[in-house]
């Protein structure tokens, strides 16, 4: 084992990963907060100046996945498809069967200059999870309850406010609400045999409602909506701890770029069309289990250098004052200031696993499990 390769495997290694991560995201969530004394000014300048705060934040665990793990991305799609990248506002359709899928989606959009402004549909509890949700909060995220009685009005204001973003925009929806379990496999699928629709095998089935809704709310500012469909050679069920110690993967991504106008207008057809999708994704997945591959050509996109460049820049600036606080503490000798200081450490350790947990299938919210069986 090489050096590098052993400092990935250690703990203090991590302390000091997530010691950096929360750190300068704080300050960037107090920069944030700053920033919107903008907004009643110059709303587009309060915008692109998120987009740039953000950036330097996801970008960190964007460099976790390509740097650090090396895991590699392939694309698997058609060289026009691939041209339109980064030039136009668009909705993504991405299958929640994995821990990383939201990274894997990242690292796309860092390399097509795309990351700082992505926006997603999300459930509102993250809007209460440090780092994450107070970054969201200030980049016009969407949150939702998942209950659409409540939800309607918030979502189609704060769709709509969108539709004047200043920079091209990545709209990433789940459309089947939660992550992939088999227990909330089996109760979406009696949902499916009781609605007459076609049982999906490798998806849940998806909920139409927020694609409809965003479909009709961003018509005349997003163009087209890619559909993404991931999977990892080998089998492999990635998790953010296996970046984390430096596991590399494979993952290949099937996209397909669907035009606005070829959705239908109305929200029932609409609705079929996004159920016929999912059909369509369901027999990728067979492919791809059956051959190993997507259909399409194969594209590999460079990673950049800036989300390395980034982090070190956070981490010359944050570690050389920790350094020095932790030598001082110790030349104290003082039995209180130690302890206090590895009280901390105790504390540190245990919000950066908290954080990691979120993005956990298991320990993921239990929407899915009864909730297929009422109507949407």
């Amino acid at each position: 084992m090489g050096l590098l390769a052993y400092l990935k495997t250690q703990f203090v290694v991590h302390l000091l990963i997530g010691f950096v991560f929360v750190v300068s995201g704080l300050l960037i969530n107090f920069v944030q907060l700053c920033s919107l004394v903008l907004w009643p000014i110059n709303k587009q300048l309060y915008r692109r100046l998120n987009c740039r705060l953000a950036y330097s934040l996801w970008s960190q665990l964007v460099m976790l996945l390509e740097w650090w793990s090396g895991t590699e991305c392939t694309l698997f799609t058609d060289q026009a498809t691939v041209d339109r990248f980064g030039k136009e506002h668009v909705v993504i359709i991405l299958n929640h069967n994995f821990e990383i899928d939201f990274l894997c989606g990242w690292t796309m959009s860092e390399r097509f200059g795309m990351l700082g402004s992505s926006k997603v549909l999300a459930k509102r509890e993250l809007l209460y999870v440090p780092l994450i949700g107070w970054t969201w909060y200030f980049l016009e995220i969407v949150f939702c309850k998942r209950k659409w009685e409540e939800d309607r009005d918030t979502v189609i204001q704060g769709l709509k406010r969108l539709s004047d973003y200043p920079e091209y925009m990545w709209f990433l929806l789940y459309c089947e609400g939660t992550r992939f379990t088999e227990k909330k496999h089996r109760v979406s699928m009696e949902v499916a045999v009781s609605k007459g629709l076609p049982v999906l095998k490798y998806h849940l089935l998806p909920r139409t409602k927020g694609f409809t809704t965003a479909v009709q709310c961003l018509r005349g500012t997003v163009a087209a909506v890619y559909d993404v469909t991931l999977n990892f050679r080998g089998n492999k069920n990635p998790s953010l701890l296996g970046i984390l110690y430096g596991k590399k993967y494979e993952a290949d991504m099937c996209v397909r770029r669907f035009p606005l106008e070829e959705i239908p207008l109305d929200e029932k057809e609409a609705a079929q069309w996004l159920h016929k999708l999912y059909q369509e994704k369901d027999a990728l997945q067979e492919m791809y289990n059956q051959k190993g591959v997507f259909p399409g050509e194969q594209f590999k996109p460079p990673r950049r250098p800036w989300t390395l460049l980034n982090f070190l820049s956070w981490a010359t600036v944050l570690l050389s004052p920790l350094f020095s606080c932790v030598l001082g503490v110790f030349a104290s000798g003082s039995p209180l200031l130690i302890l206090t200081f590895l009280g901390f450490v105790g504390a540190a350790s245990f919000g950066v696993r908290r954080l990691i947990g979120v993005t956990e299938i298991e320990k993921g919210s239990s929407y899915g499990n009864q909730e297929f069986k009422k109507k949407e």
